[in-house]
């Protein structure tokens, strides 16, 4: 039955905490999955702590089991480890906090950690988020890169040092965070988020050394794929060895093999773009000149040719001045006094083109091919 109260009839703490204990106690024994976050183990008791955390949200149980029920587990119970729990729910009214008394512990197995990641896997799948269509192309030259990877760890090395080697002037924003672990999820989803703020980011770079298959489980954690997809610059993920894949590999824009081949991937080799400008521009400089001796030869035959034109416009031109000229020669006054013709002047100088116009007497200057003598008129008629 529900507790009757009112502001004029509260129920004291105790009924309260009375009743929680009662309800919960109702639940009985249950089995509960979830990742060991914290072990406190003081020596000589018998009793032991455990924050018993979920993968997928950001909550936490805490688990009170006698050593005798840790102490039997098989590998033996270390942080980061997945298991499966059966206890019974409690409510220690003394700190009014939830716990779960643990009868038996049992880390979950590889075979049942596989058969998760083969959930997701088909999950992530039917919803297309391996498709190649989706990713997206790395800039050829990022003005900023973001490094998720660990504290002080090979992977940052391997990734800072060869894109340097390759692109010295190349920038990076990194965030150094847990990479395995309870705590390395979050961790990482938040530091995407952060580096996707950042809009000189132009690509990110999740770098992590080998592992187990339990170390490397938070690259196929559900919210880490999730953020990786919703990422605003391509994602490339440089995961363990070259044999892993875990599923952010699958859904990330470029999967590098290592962390060395990640920094291959995401900058250009200054030594290679240098030898490929210089080839470049020795091409240009083979292609110019073949243009310049091409077209050499193309002004040389246009000049042979304009000279064959010209100096066949030339001869024609002189045939047809031979031509006029002996036609004008054959016109001319000369030729007609050369065929014994005079030409007859009057003193005025016009030319007597008639008797009537002369008067006995008159002298006339007569001009013949050999030159030229006066005449006088004795009769005109």
């Amino acid at each position: 039955m529900a507790l009757e109260t009112s502001p004029e009839s509260p129920a004291p703490v105790r009924t309260v905490s009375g009743l929680l204990a009662e309800w919960i106690g109702r639940l009985g024994g249950i089995w509960i999955e979830g990742q060991v976050a914290q072990i406190s183990r003081r020596p000589g008791m018998r009793t032991l702590w455990i924050t018993l955390r979920d993968t997928e949200a950001d909550l936490s149980l805490s688990v009170v089991a006698e050593t005798t029920v840790v102490d039997v587990v098989t590998p033996p119970l270390t942080e980061g480890q997945r298991v499966v729990v059966y206890g019974r729910p409690e409510f220690y009214a003394g700190r009014g906090a939830l716990q779960i008394r643990a009868r038996e512990i049992r880390p979950v197995g590889q075979g049942a950690l596989l058969a998760e990641l083969e959930r997701l896997r088909a999950l992530f799948q039917a919803e297309g988020l391996f498709a190649t269509e989706r990713k997206r192309p790395l800039p050829f030259l990022p003005r900023r890169v973001g490094l998720v990877s660990g504290r002080a760890s090979a992977a940052l090395r391997d990734v800072t040092v060869n894109a340097r080697l390759r692109w010295p002037a190349v920038d990076f924003e990194i965030r150094e965070v847990a990479v395995q672990g309870v705590a390395a999820v979050a961790a990482i989803v938040d530091a995407l988020a952060d580096l996707n703020a950042q809009p000189e980011v132009d690509v990110i770079v999740i770098a992590r050394g080998g592992g187990s298959v339990e170390d490397l489980l938070p690259f196929s954690n559900e919210r880490l794929i999730r953020a990786v997809v919703a990422s605003r610059a391509p994602v490339v993920t440089a995961i363990g060895h070259e044999q892993d894949v875990p599923l952010v590999d699958l859904v990330a824009d470029l999967r590098a093999s290592t962390p060395t081949d990640a920094a291959k991937r995401i900058v250009p080799d200054v030594a290679e773009e240098t030898h490929g400008i210089a080839q470049g521009r020795a091409r240009a400089r083979r292609a110019v000149e073949r243009r310049i001796v091409t077209d050499a030869q193309e002004v040389a035959r246009l000049r042979s040719a304009g000279r064959r034109n010209l100096r066949r416009r030339i001869d024609h031109g002189l045939v047809d001045i031979g031509h006029l000229r002996a036609r004008l020669v054959a016109l001319s006054p000369a030729a007609t006094l050369d065929r014994g013709y005079a030409v007859l002047r009057a003193q005025s100088g016009a030319v007597v083109r008639d008797p009537r116009e002369v008067v006995a007497g008159d002298r006339l200057d007569a001009r013949v091919a050999g030159g030229s003598f006066t005449v006088g008129v004795e009769e005109s008629s």
